[in-house]
């Protein structure tokens, strides 16, 4: 009968992070389109834009570590539900300003800083607590749901922030947006965190860990994982070879084959309904046998597809044609990142014991949130130098040639020991 109620109570879990997440994904980002619109509007000034971009990038890679501290150490609701408070207050200031004296840069940017720092802590905490909160049969479905909320904030955030700016006031967006974040806080505030959860209690009178102790701790754990350590550099070099696809797409898309504007945002577009249809087909299917396999796979779809992006440059194409062939190009690659995330996703959440996930996390938040800017900055040199096809079409092979060492047959068969079974060959489709 518990069991029967842990379930119960674990859908509920389910549906509500679902749409905790939905809501607060949508309304972040049409309030961060608005914003970036209002910025380019008030200045004309690409630098004012990109000190946003930083007041959001940097907060999050100092403060990580902290949050994988407090998310290991202290309560994780608790932590959640104050960093979507102190969300709720800071557009609530930043309402309060441009209805008093107007917005200004500073005002912005000292929001950004703060809900930056915020969404770190419910970020990493939120992570850290799915197996906490969902049985471990659902994980996948919980990973998958989570991917389709972004995917479909990322479809309707655009089209709503479109239809709205210049046509209602900032205030309007900062309202619909402190809506969303108090509905975050009811929402979170019904889940149970401690339903699955398998956390040592922390006894009354034992030596305190200083958080340089428990980083140290988490480093030391993550030592100890070679499959988890394997794992992590995958997520690294993608995140950093990313933005050779980052840069260059829309580079070549905007500067090289001049496409219009229209066509452009639409296959983007693409990119979010393939994320959004994935994650619709992981929801529904067995958890995947094999997840190191599948993702392996997908890294070298994605490497593959992101060579693909050079073609037109190489081979002249009508417009009609090419636009076509960008499409279906960003919906593959919105695909296959779903197809990567989510099986390496949940067997890291397998794999991290309760007692670390915190820090597990924030040290995996802190080294991407420290790559994707270095990244972006040394590809927007490169495309300045270098013909931007061999750019795209070297990093392909940089990160299929680095696929192919790291995840090499002989860690497959440590982190899926059937594999070295002979009935079992790592060359056949893994399907349930």
């Amino acid at each position: 009968m518990q069991e029967v109620l842990k379930l119960k109570k674990a859908t509920y879990h389910l549906w509500t992070f679902t749409i905790s997440k939905l809501i607060s994904s949508f309304g972040a980002q049409v309030y961060a389109f608005a914003i970036s619109f209002y910025i380019l509007q008030l200045t004309g000034s690409a630098t004012s834009f990109a000190t946003n971009l930083i007041c959001n990038l940097l907060p999050r890679t100092l403060v990580a570590p902290f949050a994988g501290y407090a998310a290991d150490r202290y309560s994780r609701k608790t932590i959640i539900i104050t960093a979507q408070v102190a969300s709720t207050l800071a557009i609530g200031g930043l309402l309060i300003v441009s209805l008093t004296s107007g917005l200004s840069l500073i005002a912005i940017y000292t929001t950004t800083v703060v809900l930056s720092i915020t969404s770190t802590f419910s970020g990493v905490t939120f992570s850290s607590s799915i197996t906490g909160l969902i049985d471990e049969g659902r994980i996948q479905k919980a990973m998958s749901l989570n991917q389709m909320s972004i995917s479909f904030a990322a479809i309707g955030s655009p089209a709503v922030g479109g239809l709205l700016y210049g046509t209602v006031p900032m205030p309007v967006f900062l309202i619909m947006y402190m809506t969303a974040s108090i509905i975050g806080v009811f929402l979170e505030s019904t889940m149970n965190f401690k339903l699955f959860a398998k956390r040592k209690e922390i006894v009354d009178g034992e030596p305190k860990e200083s958080m340089m102790q428990s980083m140290k701790a988490g480093l030391a754990y993550l030592k100890l994982q070679p499959i988890l350590m394997t794992l992590i550099w995958i997520a690294l070099f993608i995140n950093f070879l990313f933005g050779a696809f980052q840069v260059g797409y829309s580079f070549i898309l905007i500067e090289k084959m001049k496409m219009v504007s229209t066509h452009f945002g639409l296959t983007e577009g693409a990119f979010a309904v393939g994320m959004l249809l994935l994650s619709i087909y992981l929801t529904m299917r067995k958890e995947v046998k094999y997840p190191l396999l599948v993702s392996k796979r997908g890294i070298l779809g994605m490497g593959a597809i992101m060579g693909s992006v050079a073609i037109p440059l190489l081979i002249p194409m009508h417009y009609n044609f090419m636009f076509g062939y960008y499409a279906f190009v960003m919906f593959s690659f919105g695909a296959t990142i779903i197809i990567v995330n989510t099986p390496m996703q949940v067997m890291m959440q397998k794999m991290i014991d309760d007692d670390y996930k915190g820090r597990v996390f924030a040290i995996l938040e802190t080294m991407s949130m420290a790559l994707m800017p270095l990244g972006v900055v040394i590809y927007g040199f490169l495309y300045d130098i270098f013909p931007a096809q061999w750019i795209l079409i070297v990093s392909s092979l940089i990160l299929i040639g680095v696929i192919l060492v790291l995840a090499r047959p002989s860690v497959m068969i440590k982190a899926h020991p059937e594999l070295g079974n002979s009935n079992v060959k790592e060359s056949e489709v893994i399907s349930e």
